[in-house]
C-alpha cells in the first residue's frame, strides 16, 4: 500500500498504458480518477475494476480540464499525483502507418493538429492545471508517458514522434523549474512497441504477440508516484530496463 489515499489522475485510462498504470497506482492503495475524451463506456469499466472514478474530458480542451481539476479537488480535497498518458497515435493520420508510411505532406491538417493538440497542449493545460494546488501543498508527483527516441526520428512518424520529442523537451525544463517545490517531474516509457490501441487493426496476430504488454509500466510508476521517490527528478525510465526501487535509490544516494 505505497500509495494508501493518494489521490490520482490518469489521463487516457480506459485502455493501454493508461489502463495498466492505473490499475496498479489502485493495487497501491491509491483513489484513481480515470479520464477519455470519448469512450465514456471504456473508462467506466476501467474505473469500476478497480473502484475510482471516470471523467470524460478532453485533455486539449482548457475548459474540459479545468472542470476536471475543479471536480477532482472538490470530490477529494487534493490531487497527489497526475499521470500524463492521453494522446493521439498515428492511425489518426495513416491507418496503415506501420505498412505504408506516408509523407508529411499527405497529411490532413486538421489530424496533424489534433495529435499536435492532444499530445503537447494536453500535456501542458493537465499539468498547468494541477500544479497550483500541488505547490501550495508542497507535494505532488507528476509522471509524463513517452516513447523511444527511435519512434521520434522514424520515417512516416509525424506528427506523432515530433509530439513525443516535445513532450520530452517540456518535461526536462520543467522539471528543473519544479526544483526545490516538492513535486516531481518524471518521464516512462515502456522501452519499445506495445500492444495498445495505437497499433492499427490490421496487424499481423503473429507479430502483435511480440509487443510489450503495458502492465511493464506498472512498477516504476507506482515508484515515481510514491513517497519513496521524493528525489527523483527529471528523470527519464525505461520500463524495459526497471530492476527495482532499490538500484533507483543507490544511484541517487550521496
Amino acid at each position: 500500500m505505497k500509495l494508501k489515499d493518494k489521490i490520482a489522475i490518469v489521463t487516457g485510462g480506459g485502455r493501454g498504458i493508461g489502463k495498466a498504470i492505473a490499475e496498479a497506482l489502485a493495487l497501491e492503495g491509491a483513489k484513481v480518477v480515470i479520464t477519455s475524451a470519448r469512450h465514456k463506456n471504456e473508462i467506466e469499466q476501467a474505473a469500476s475494476k478497480i473502484g475510482g472514478t471516470a471523467v470524460t474530458a478532453d485533455v486539449s480542451n482548457e475548459e474540459d480540464v479545468n472542470k476536471l481539476v475543479d471536480s477532482v479537488l472538490s470530490d477529494f480535497g487534493r490531487i497527489d499525483i497526475l499521470v500524463n498518458n492521453a494522446a493521439r497515435g498515428m492511425k489518426f493520420v495513416n491507418q496503415n502507418f506501420i505498412t505504408e508510411p506516408k509523407p508529411f505532406w499527405d497529411a490532413d491538417p486538421e489530424m496533424w493538429r489534433m495529435v499536435i493538440d492532444t499530445n503537447i497542449c494536453g500535456v501542458f493545460l493537465m499539468t498547468r492545471a494541477v500544479i497550483p494546488h500541488m505547490i501550495k501543498r508542497g507535494y505532488g508527483r507528476i509522471i509524463n508517458i513517452s516513447i523511444n527516441y527511435e519512434t521520434m526520428k522514424r520515417k512516416g512518424f509525424t506528427p506523432y514522434g515530433p509530439s513525443k520529442a516535445a513532450l520530452e523537451s517540456m518535461s526536462t525544463i520543467w522539471a528543473q523549474e519544479l526544483e526545490g517545490t516538492g513535486i516531481t517531474l518524471n518521464v516512462l516509457l515502456p522501452g519499445g512497441a506495445t500492444n495498445t490501441g495505437m497499433i492499427p487493426d490490421n496487424f499481423p496476430e503473429s507479430k502483435r504477440k511480440e509487443l510489450i504488454d503495458p502492465v511493464i509500466m506498472g512498477p516504476p510508476a507506482v515508484y515515481l508516484a510514491s513517497d519513496d521517490a521524493g528525489r527523483i527528478n527529471g528523470q527519464r525510465i525505461i520500463a524495459l530496463e526497471w530492476k527495482d526501487e532499490q538500484n533507483m535509490n543507490n544511484s541517487f544516494s550521496s
